[in-house]
């Protein structure tokens, strides 16, 4: 498994290759999906989290079941730029990974993802209830857009085109 930049995943996704968001939080994991055409984030349901040989396989079967090329990961910076402690459970994350899977990572800045997953379920009327079960998944999902409307640019700048 490598850490790449947004760039050098670009360089090696092959066209048709789906990729998957991740919001790590200490109780769940939120995911997303790409689209084939690596388009759309769409939300899927969360994985509880565990301990970290759970979770990892839970992720992989995951990875599996939906063909992903790689993983984008939410890197929840400070406002003022600065690595807190929940950066550092996220890179130790992705180094544990690193014995589980080939699947490249690219830590992506989530800084307000949570929020604005939060405005946009209040937006669509979702209960309280249903929101707390729906935002990390949400959050994952703007987290894998940003990244997505990133590749998308790249390949318009290369005169590539990311298409299934």
């Amino acid at each position: 498994m490598t850490v790449l930049t947004i760039e050098e995943m670009a360089a090696t996704l092959a066209p048709g290759q789906a990729i998957a968001g991740l919001d790590l939080g200490t109780k769940t994991i939120g995911l997303s999906m790409s689209d084939l055409g690596r388009r759309f984030a769409t939300p899927r349901p969360v994985i509880r989290r565990a301990k970290f040989t759970i979770d990892a396989q839970a992720l992989l079967d995951f990875a599996a079941k939906e063909r992903v090329a790689g993983f984008v990961i939410g890197l929840p910076m400070n406002m003022d730029g600065s690595a807190g402690p929940r950066v550092q459970a996220t890179r130790a994350f992705v180094r544990n990974m690193e014995e589980k899977t080939a699947l490249p990572f690219v830590y992506w800045d989530e800084r307000l993802s949570t929020v604005a997953a939060e405005r946009t379920l209040l937006e669509m009327d979702v209960s309280r209830a249903k929101r707390a079960e729906r935002i990390d998944s949400a959050a994952a999902s703007f987290i894998l857009q940003g990244a997505l409307d990133r590749l998308s640019l790249l390949a318009r700048s290369d005169g590539d085109e990311f298409s299934a």
